[in-house]
């Protein structure tokens, strides 16, 4: 037996009718509506998160020779000075100051 679609709404009205009662029926669809409401928020809350978290974006602008070049690029647009560091300081440098970007976005919202 292949039920989609319309067949599914129409059995789950039946059902909640049953279950419920006609006079107690338009209270049900009154909470599921809300249900699905805030359903509906809590996951445009979590996409619009996501979404800002991913927002700073590092932009190279052409092909980077070596590794080195790649991290002064990133320092740069981080605002870090990278002078009389190592590669192993810088990227840690950069990796703390990604994940404080994104904590912040997190603990505003």
């Amino acid at each position: 037996m292949n039920i989609i679609g319309t067949e599914w709404i129409i059995i789950i009205f039946i059902g909640l009718i049953l279950l419920f009662g006609t006079n107690r029926f338009p209270d049900v669809a009154k909470k599921i509506g809300k249900l699905v409401g805030e359903y509906s928020n809590a996951k445009n809350q979590i996409e619009n998160e996501m979404k800002n978290s991913t927002n700073q974006n590092l932009q190279v602008s052409g092909p980077v020779k070596d590794e080195r070049k790649k991290l002064e690029m990133m320092a740069t647009q981080l605002e870090i000075n990278y002078e009389n560091k190592t590669d192993d300081e810088l990227r840690k440098i950069i990796e703390s100051k990604i994940g404080e970007s994104r904590n912040e976005t997190q603990t505003e919202k």
